[in-house]
C-alpha cells in the first residue's frame, strides 16, 4: 500500500507540473503518445521543460532532488538547458528535531549524551536531505560538530530506489532513445553515490585521506576525524571556524587577497587530481569557507566528504595530454588519445574524430585563455564523440563536474582569473615528472620495497629457474620410459611379421618344389 501510495503521488506530480511532454516527444508507440494526450495536466505552467522538471523534483522531496543534482553532472547524456536546470536545484530541507538528533547519537554510541559531550547544541547549525550538523563539546574541551543522519532515510530512499528502476526499465522500453540514455545504469550510479553518503565512516574515511593528502601544501584544512566518536550514522569532526566562500564582502573587508584566493582554489583542485588521483568532488560555494585565524590566515576549508573522485595513473595522463594538446591545437592528438584510450571503437577514422574535435575546440581560440572554459571544452568533447560511441568512464564525468564548480567559483572571486595561466605550468611539470629519468626515479622509489624483498631470494630464484625440479624431471623420465615401451612393443609387432612373411614364404617355395618333382 505504501509503494501504490507513493506511486500515485509520482504520478500525480507528473500531472500537475505538465511533465507528461517529456513522455509524449520520447515514446515510439503511437497510441500510447496519444493517450497521454488526452490525459489532463492539471494546470498549466507557462515555465520551459527544464523549469518544471525541477519544481517537480523539488515537490517529490529530497531524494528526488538529490537524484536531479547527481542528473544535473551526467551532461554528456542531457541536453544542456535540462542539465543548467536541474544544477539548480538546492537541498533546502527543513531540519528535523534536535531531541531526535540527540537521541540517534545516544543510540550510536550507548551512552547519555552527558558522557560523551560537556555540551551539545540542540539546534542544527546545517541541514541537508541526508544529514544535519550540530556543534558540540567533547569532555576534554575540544569544540566539535556532530554528523547526525536523519532517521529512517534508508527506508525511504530504498521505496524510491525501487520506483526509480521500475520507471528506468519502462522508459528503455518505450523511448526509442531509452537505450542511449542508460536510465537504468544513471539510477544504478545514483544509488551507490547515495548509499555510500548513508555510511559516515566512509565520509570521514575519505576526510582523513584528503587531510593527509594536503597537509603539505599550506592552502587548505581539512578537519580532523574523531575516530572514537564516530559511527554509520554519527560522525563527530574537529570544528573549523571560517566564512563562508561566498561572503566577499565581508571576506574583502577582513582583508583576504581575493585574486591570490582563486587562483589558490585552481592549485589545489590540480594537485588532488593530477598529484594525488584523490580529489573533493563537490567543492560547491556551501561546502567552502575560508580561516580568519591569523595562524591560517586566507586558507581554503573544504567541508562534506560524502562525495570524492578517484582517478588512475592512465586517467590522469589521459587528462593532461588532453588539456595540453588542445592549447596546442593539435587536434589529431586529441583524436588519437581517445583512441589509444580504448573509449573509441577501434575502427573509427582518426581524420573524422579529428574534424569533430576541431570543430569543438577552434572557436574558442577566438577568446583570451582567460575566457576560456576547460570544463566546457571537456564537456563538448564528450558531446561531440557520442556520435562515434565514446564510452565516457564516470570517474571523468564526475571530474568534469568538479571542474565546472571550480571555474565558476575561480571566476566568482576573479572574473579576469586565466585558469589556463595557473593550471598550464602545473600540468606540464607533472608530465615532465612523469617521463624520462625523473620518472623513471620515482618509479624504482615506489617499488624499492619490493625490490628489497625480492633481492635476498634472486639467487635462489636464478638457481631454481636454471635447474628442473625433481618433479619435472620425474615426469620427464616417465614419459621417455612409456615411449621407449612403446617403441619396442611395436618392434616386437614388426618383427613378429616379418618372421612370419618369411615363414610364409619358404613353406609355399618348398611346396612348389616338392610338387614340381612328384609330377616329373
Amino acid at each position: 500500500m505504501r509503494h501504490f501510495n507513493r506511486f500515485f503521488f509520482i504520478t500525480n506530480t507528473v500531472l500537475r507540473f505538465g511533465l507528461t511532454d517529456f513522455l509524449v516527444d520520447h515514446i515510439k508507440q503511437r497510441w500510447l503518445a496519444g493517450l497521454i494526450r488526452l490525459v489532463p495536466t492539471g494546470r498549466r505552467l507557462n515555465a520551459s521543460q527544464g523549469a518544471r522538471l525541477r519544481m517537480a523534483l523539488e515537490h517529490l522531496g529530497p531524494i528526488f532532488v538529490k537524484f536531479g543534482q547527481v542528473l544535473s553532472t551526467r551532461r554528456d547524456l542531457l541536453p544542456a538547458d535540462l542539465a543548467d536546470e536541474l544544477a539548480l536545484l538546492q537541498d533546502r530541507v527543513p531540519p528535523f528535531p534536535g531531541e531526535h538528533a540527540q537521541k540517534l547519537v545516544e543510540q550510536a554510541f550507548g551512552k547519555p549524551i552527558d558522557e560523551i559531550f560537556s555540551s551539545f547544541d540542540i539546534n542544527s547549525v546545517a541541514s541537508a536531505s541526508i544529514a544535519q550538523v550540530h556543534f558540540a563539546t567533547l569532555r576534554d574541551g575540544r569544540e566539535v560538530a556532530v554528523k547526525v543522519l536523519r532517521p529512517g532515510m534508508l527506508e525511504v530512499i530504498d521505496d524510491d530506489l525501487a520506483l526509480m528502476r521500475t520507471l528506468a526499465v519502462w522508459i528503455e522500453r518505450l523511448s526509442p532513445d531509452g537505450r542511449r540514455l542508460k536510465p537504468r545504469e544513471v539510477v544504478a550510479e545514483f544509488s551507490n553515490h547515495l548509499h555510500d553518503e548513508l555510511d559516515l565512516v566512509r565520509e570521514a574515511s575519505n576526510a582523513g585521506q584528503l587531510r593527509r593528502n594536503m597537509q603539505g601544501l599550506g592552502l587548505v584544512m581539512i578537519p580532523e576525524m574523531y575516530w572514537d566518536f564516530s559511527a554509520t550514522n554519527v560522525m563527530v569532526m574537529e570544528r573549523m571556524n571560517g566564512v563562508p566562500i561566498s561572503q566577499l564582502k565581508r571576506l574583502k573587508e577582513a582583508g583576504v587577497d581575493i585574486k591570490q584566493l582563486a587562483r589558490d582554489g585552481v592549485t589545489i583542485f590540480f594537485t588532488q587530481v593530477f598529484r594525488d588521483g584523490f580529489f573533493h568532488a563537490d567543492m560547491h560555494p556551501g561546502n567552502i569557507q575560508v580561516s580568519l585565524d591569523p595562524k591560517t590566515f586566507g586558507r581554503y576549508i573544504a567541508l562534506d566528504f560524502g562525495i570524492v573522485g578517484t582517478l588512475t595513473e592512465f586517467d590522469k595522463e589521459y587528462l593532461a595530454q588532453n588539456f595540453i594538446a588542445f592549447f596546442r591545437r593539435d587536434y589529431k592528438r586529441v583524436a588519437e588519445l581517445h583512441l589509444e584510450s580504448g573509449w573509441v571503437p577501434p575502427g573509427t577514422r582518426v581524420d573524422e574524430l579529428e574534424g569533430a574535435v576541431r570543430a569543438v575546440c577552434e572557436p574558442h581560440f577566438d577568446r583570451p585563455l582567460k575566457d576560456i572554459s576547460l570544463g566546457q571544452v571537456l564537456l563538448r568533447l564528450f558531446q561531440a564523440s557520442r556520435r562515434f560511441n565514446v564510452s565516457i568512464q564516470p570517474q571523468l564525468v564526475l571530474l568534469q563536474k568538479t571542474l565546472l564548480n571550480v571555474e565558476g567559483l575561480g571566476r566568482e572571486l576573479d572574473p579576469d582569473l586565466d585558469l589556463w595561466q595557473t593550471a598550464k605550468p602545473f600540468l606540464e611539470r607533472w608530465m615532465n615528472d612523469q617521463v624520462g629519468w625523473r620518472g623513471l626515479l620515482s618509479r624504482l622509489r615506489n617499488e624499492a620495497p619490493r625490490y628489497v624483498q625480492l633481492l635476498p631470494e634472486l639467487p635462489r630464484l636464478v638457481h631454481q629457474a636454471l635447474q628442473p625440479s625433481p618433479n619435472v624431471e620425474a615426469k620427464l623420465l616417465e614419459a621417455m620410459l612409456a615411449e621407449q615401451r612403446q617403441v619396442h612393443r611395436w618392434l616386437r609387432i614388426l618383427t613378429g611379421c616379418v618372421l612370419l612373411s618369411l615363414g610364409v614364404g619358404v613353406g609355399l617355395w618348398w611346396c612348389g618344389s616338392g610338387g614340381l618333382t612328384l609330377v616329373g
